[in-house]
């Protein structure tokens, strides 16, 4: 097997276990099911991730690349404070909508009875967007001489609150009611008490 070889199986396997969480919700994804619709042997699987919780971690470092690499393109593209959060709040639900298996991995739902480990990463995940949402919310008082009428930080946590919570509606509906109904009207409420 040639090099180049390596990472297309690896990101197949990647593949396959956001789709089979997308597929399967509710159900626990074993090894030896993953193995069969990847189609190759547990000691294959085994060749390319040391275990299963490196292959959530796999899905995970994706979501953390995937997000965060979107809002710096935003941070760049836009100054102004609201605009901003508006387009980390709907990229994060776009995103969710277009992976519901990855949803349930934020959610807690596929990592249930896994490695503590996962818990702790998707924990920092959240933990690092509420940083990113306080630190453009405190940049408005500087940027635009204007402040909130409550803390900073209240406001970021209630932000990535609200997506926590769009998220795990949509896993709890089997993705039936997604991330991204009602947003346009939930986020001019949000901001009527700017």
């Amino acid at each position: 097997m040639s090099a180049n070889q390596k990472p297309n199986r690896k990101q197949q396997i990647l593949e396959c276990l956001a789709l089979m969480l997308q597929t399967s919700p509710g159900q626990r994804i074993t090894t030896a099911k993953l193995a069969a619709e990847v189609g190759v042997s547990e000691a294959a699987l085994y060749r390319h991730f040391p275990s299963k919780a490196r292959m959530f971690e796999g899905l995970i470092e994706f979501i953390e690349e995937s997000i965060f690499s979107r809002i710096n393109l935003i941070l760049s593209d836009h100054k102004e404070a609201l605009i901003r959060c508006h387009h980390i709040l709907h990229v994060l639900l776009i995103f969710a909508e277009r992976n519901p298996g990855m949803c349930r991995i934020l959610s807690g739902d596929a990592i249930m009875g896994e490695n503590e480990r996962l818990g702790v990463r998707v924990n920092q995940f959240f933990e690092k967007l509420e940083s990113q949402f306080k630190q453009v919310l405190r940049e408005r008082k500087l940027r635009e001489g204007k402040g909130f009428e409550i803390p900073e930080q209240a406001l970021a946590n209630m932000l990535v609150s609200y997506t926590e919570g769009k998220i795990s509606q949509y896993v709890r509906s089997s993705f039936n009611k997604k991330p991204s109904d009602d947003f346009n009207e939930q986020w001019q409420f949000l901001m009527a008490s700017k």
